[in-house]
């Protein structure tokens, strides 16, 4: 009898091994520090991330607000409440128009504060 020694050897696929190489910089310790154009586009990001999340909390509470008033409008029984359920509501309303304004005043003062930085790093990286 004849014995082979047959092995199978397999490689991955360009898209597999760029997908295999982000798994395992997730788990391998940090050996660099963070480029410039990686901290211009952080600093691009944090600009918008704090005004998103302020606006998202008012324009949410905004919108249970004014269900709560649609509720006190809406329910047989409640007739004493019809008035105040009105009130209620354009506070949501109100609120609910306030969240962009307050998303774009935030990100505006903060792009303002970032800007320095940011002309500085997008400099150093244009020569």
């Amino acid at each position: 009898m004849e014995e082979k020694n047959e092995t199978f050897t397999y490689t991955y696929s360009a898209k597999e091994q760029e997908e295999i190489k982000k798994i395992r910089d997730k788990y391998a310790p940090p050996t660099k520090e963070e480029t410039t154009m990686e901290q211009l586009r952080r600093l691009d990001a944090s600009a918008t991330k704090e005004a998103t999340i302020v606006s998202l909390i008012v324009g949410i509470i905004s919108s249970l607000i004014l269900g709560v008033g649609m509720c006190c409008t809406m329910l047989p029984g409640w007739e004493q409440y019809f008035v105040l359920g009105i009130v209620v509501g354009i506070v949501g309303i109100v609120g609910v128009i306030a969240a962009y304004p307050i998303y774009t005043q935030m990100v505006k003062r903060k792009r303002k504060k970032l800007a320095p930085e940011i002309i500085r790093l997008s400099d150093e990286l244009m020569k």
